[in-house]
């Protein structure tokens, strides 16, 4: 090899492989997306990454560096290639000079290869750093769309685990997706680049009796090609396997949380027993699993193992006659070696990195399945919504339970700004579920509703919603955190919490300070400052005495005046401050009278 002519070769040969490159992968990429599911699947959730109509030419231009970087990072192992047969040959004929100038060689080989590294590092970092931030938003915001995150509950089959889809499952589709898609093309321009190396290398292989020209380069194929079927059928099972395993740890890891976001309840309870029982249980479930990936993941690995190291030894045992009858150097016998190892380690890629794919196919289905979850959740029926600027409407109101028997059939309601209303039945009559279903959230429901736009509509529920974050946080929410400290201050005083005045700009998780009658009355505080045109207050007031109850409906009158107020509860008290009320009496039938 004329090494002083090499950077200029190398030059062309990176421009020559990136312009075949270029069309085969887009070629290869339209067809997995046409004809298998799972390239539909990853093109679902990276398309939009990677039009530019959507996001601009950026992803693609520096895609297009990641691929120049790592066909010249195959360009660099060839260039070794040659660099190991001119070191032996000198070695072999004892040439200094050719020695010292390979030693030169190397040092300009090993500075660029650094280099490579590094850069290529860098570039790919930034790229699944802007790709996961894009696909993270895009998954994020769909999840909120039309409230998904809650309506998808409500779905027959509805997907698992959100929250470890959008922040664990992202991160590994897209680096697993750059990884494998380089790699893969790593190894098929690899093979090909090898392949040429090792047809000018090999000799004739007599077998039988048989001359066979270029065996080196059959017995490569063979070798791999029959090793690749083989651990295709042993490593198989690891698709399901390790789509489980992430399931399972996902199942244990709610389980623990669930236990300590109730611990309270069942500290009174005493049920550690019960909840250690099924804590247990679930954890052996992902233990189970982790010993079938152990024995699975042995025959798999063991049966590569010993592919490997077999072909360590290959080239060696086929080269020898040639190299001791003096036919080839020991330049030959090593890049010999060499190339038949490069293009065993690049034939060898699918069945190296299965598990990887196995993982990566595991991915695909998670993060698919949690988008159908999400476009189902948006497809269940709604009833029709019309805004007016203040009150409350409903015509022909039709709710259900989820086995369609009948909660409320035909509810006629009409309620103007300042009126309020008191829902009444007993349990299980659908006084929640009513709420429920003028806010969007139930599924099972049609009918026509007239009320002001949603952000003029406020739902207070018996156990109020306190975000992480600041008390002026919990106050304000979900609208941005006002900075009138006077209002706020004056907001607590109002309904009795003038003791947390001082606290207001305090990071604390205010769920598990807060007593349940000071959450409520932080609820309270809450509407006061957000004066809604309608406002929905389902056992609002149920962890307060009567006394402070009457005070805090007194107050909410006296303050916003032209609010309309619903309210579910059972207490007689609450008569007085309602002009209506509506009685529920379960199976579909319902009344509406003067309080």
């Amino acid at each position: 090899m004329d090494w002083n002519h090499e950077l200029l070769a190398s030059a062309i040969w990176l421009g020559k492989a990136l312009a075949i490159t270029l069309p085969v992968s887009g070629l290869a990429l339209w067809l997995l997306v046409r004809f298998t599911n799972w390239g539909r699947q990853f093109w679902r959730l990276a398309g939009e990454f990677f039009l530019p109509a959507q996001n601009g030419w950026r992803p693609l231009l520096a895609l297009l560096l990641i691929l120049l970087v790592t066909l010249a990072g195959v360009r660099i192992n060839v260039l070794f290639s040659y660099w190991y047969n001119g070191m032996y040959t000198a070695l072999q004929k004892w040439d200094q000079k050719a020695f010292w100038l390979s030693m030169l060689v190397f040092a300009v080989l090993a500075a660029v290869h650094v280099g490579r590294v590094l850069f290529n590092y860098y570039i790919q970092q930034s790229f699944l750093i802007r790709w996961r931030q894009a696909l993270n938003e895009s998954l994020l915001k769909r999840w909120l769309n039309q409230q998904a995150y809650y309506r998808s509950a409500h779905l027959a089959q509805p997907g698992d685990n959100p929250d470890q889809r959008i922040q664990q499952d992202v991160a590994s589709f897209v680096s697993s997706s750059l990884s494998l898609s380089m790699g893969v093309i790593d190894a098929l321009v690899s093979t090909f680049e090898f392949t040429v190396i090792l047809w000018g290398l090999s000799g004739v292989l007599t077998l039988f009796g048989i001359d066979i020209p270029r065996a080196m380069v059959f017995v490569a194929y063979i070798y791999v090609i029959v090793a690749t079927v083989l651990a295709f059928r042993i490593g198989r099972p690891l698709i399901r396997l390790n789509f489980l395993n992430e399931k399972l740890n996902a199942d244990y890891r709610y389980a623990l949380i669930r236990m300590r976001e109730y611990g309270e309840s069942v500290a009174f309870y005493r049920g550690e027993e019960v909840e250690g029982r099924t804590l247990r249980q679930r954890f052996d479930n992902v233990i189970q699993n982790v010993w079938q990936i152990v024995f699975r993941s042995l025959k798999f690995n063991g049966f590569n193992l010993v592919v490997s190291q077999a072909a360590v030894i290959f080239p060696f045992v086929i080269q020898a006659k040639r190299f001791f009858a003096k036919q080839i150097s020991l330049g030959d016998m090593v890049q010999t070696a060499n190339a038949f190892n490069q293009l065993q380690d690049n034939l060898s890629f699918f069945r190296s990195a299965y598990d990887s794919f196995a993982e990566y196919k595991a991915v695909l289905d998670r993060l698919t399945g949690f988008l159908d979850s999400v476009e189902d959740a948006a497809r269940l029926p709604q009833p029709t919504h019309t805004l007016r600027d203040g009150g409350l409407i409903l015509h022909e109101l039709n709710v259900r339970r989820p086995d369609q028997q009948p909660l409320l059939s035909k509810l006629e309601l009409s309620l103007e700004p300042g009126h309020a209303l008191l829902i009444r039945g007993p349990s299980g009559s659908g006084k929640t579920t009513l709420l429920r279903a003028i806010a969007g959230l139930w599924p099972h429901c049609d009918g026509k509703m007239q009320h002001p736009a949603p952000e003029q509509l406020l739902f207070l529920s018996q156990r109020p919603y306190l975000p992480l974050g600041t008390l002026r946080d919990a106050l304000y929410y979900p609208k941005p955190a006002g900075h009138d400290d006077a209002a706020a201050v004056a907001v607590l005083k109002a309904v009795h919490l003038g003791h947390l005045s001082g606290k207001l700009d305090v990071d604390a998780d205010w769920s598990h300070t807060l007593s349940l009658g000071e959450q409520q009355r932080l609820a309270f505080g809450r509407l006061l400052l957000a004066a809604p045109h309608v406002a929905f207050l389902d056992e609002a007031t149920s962890a307060m005495d009567e006394g402070l109850e009457d005070t805090l409906y007194r107050l909410l009158r006296q303050r916003l005046p032209h609010t309309t107020l619903v309210s579910v509860g059972h207490r007689s008290s609450l008569l007085g401050h309602h002009d209506l009320q509506l009685l529920l009496h379960g199976g579909g039938s319902w009344q509406l009278q003067a309080s």
